[in-house]
């Protein structure tokens, strides 16, 4: 029995969801026409991440990839740009949001110059894609060390660890079924850090006086 299409539409909602998630923080920001508690760079980077696999998707010709990074791409711009209305910090988000263009671009002029054999192109685009993913996965241990330290989770977004959760365990599943371990392996740092939150939410949310908020960096 070929899974391929229901995990692909599988990839496609989770993801899309978990992305979406976003949309709590622009609501913050445009009730109180401000941007001050809320990080930048988690969109700026996760931007980059979704321009990245959108490369490879199309390199790969790969439909679901390539509609699940273009709706995340979209949003993530939506959320850069309604940061940077919102926030007092407008030179340092401008030179941020430079040198994230600049790394682009650079990266853009390796593959296509550079890199000319088609095989050769999309196993490097899928190894940088995959190291990228990764350490987006594994940069929020030091706040769940912080976490297991002070035994607070209302910094951890439930919903959010649900949706990263299931989106991690579809691109796995997709990964396996189509023997591409570009897909699968950056995926699956996303499933273990999810069980660690949800060990640390059975484990010390009953000690919580509020609902826990969302928090970007946690992707």
């Amino acid at each position: 029995m070929d899974l391929t299409p229901l995990l692909s539409w599988a990839c496609i909602v989770f993801t899309v969801g978990m992305f979406s998630t976003g949309l709590t923080d622009l609501r913050k920001m445009r009730e109180s026409k401000s941007a001050d508690n809320i990080q930048f760079l988690p969109f700026l980077t996760t931007c980059l991440n979704n321009l990245g696999w959108l490369f490879y998707g199309i390199l790969k010709m790969d439909r679901t990839i390539i509609v699940v990074n273009v709706i995340g791409a979209l949003l993530q711009i939506l959320y850069i740009v309604m940061y940077f209305l919102y926030t007092k910090q407008k030179r340092l988000v401008t030179l941020q949001a430079l040198a994230a263009a600049a790394v682009l671009i650079c990266g853009w002029l390796y593959f296509t110059t550079f890199l000319t054999e088609g095989d050769a192109r999309l196993q490097q685009l899928g190894l940088t894609c995959s190291v990228f993913t990764v350490s987006m996965y594994l940069s929020p241990l030091t706040d769940l060390v912080a976490i297991i330290r002070s035994g607070n989770v209302q910094v951890l977004s439930f919903p959010l660890t649900v949706a990263t959760f299931f989106t991690s365990t579809a691109w796995v599943l997709y990964g396996l079924q189509l023997n591409d371990y570009y897909i699968t392996v950056p995926n699956t740092p996303g499933i273990f850090t999810s069980l660690i939150r949800f060990y640390l939410f059975w484990k010390f949310a009953s000690t919580s006086q509020s609902l826990p908020s969302y928090k970007p960096l946690h992707v």
